[in-house]
């Protein structure tokens, strides 16, 4: 990544967690889309449930789960691959960076699972920036990234 892009300032807590906000929007779509194909796939595997009862998962109810949490991890890894920005991180003029080289699959999955123990720590790796001289959250540190503000006229 380009030296100049490290000398933008780096996004604060506000501006993240209202990126947060657009992209779960986005998730709660994918997720709804991604349950109607679960659901549809284990109708005609187990056959239609009788007239008034859920759809029962068995045993595939880890299977499901884990490729809800695989979709939701690619879809970041994906936006982060493509341009280093999600539609909320765009909305916001945020880019994600790699501190030292161009962003990799790597480094954007192991982002995405340190920020999912950011969150399930009540939020504490996200308040870390607070505290943190370079403002960076535990996630960013752990895969070694950066995010920043970009101006207005380059985003």
């Amino acid at each position: 990544m380009s030296e100049a892009l490290k000398n933008y300032p780096s996004a604060g807590i506000f501006r993240r967690l209202a990126a947060m906000v657009y992209d779960s929007l986005l998730l709660m779509a994918i997720s709804i889309g991604y349950y109607a194909i679960a659901v549809g796939l284990n109708v005609l595997i187990q056959g239609q449930p009788p007239h008034g009862q859920k759809v029962e998962w068995g045993h595939s109810s880890w299977f499901v789960f884990s490729g809800w949490l695989v979709t939701m991890i690619g879809f970041y890894v994906f936006f982060w691959i493509k341009s280093g920005q999600t539609l909320g991180m765009r909305a916001w003029r945020m880019r994600l960076i790699s501190e030292s080289c161009r962003l990799t699959t790597g480094q954007c999955v192991l982002r995405c699972l340190a920020g999912i123990v950011s969150l399930l720590s009540f939020g504490l790796g996200y308040f870390w920036l607070l505290l943190d001289p370079k403002k960076q959250t535990l996630h960013d540190r752990v895969s070694k990234t950066l995010v920043i503000v970009l101006p207005k006229e380059q985003n």
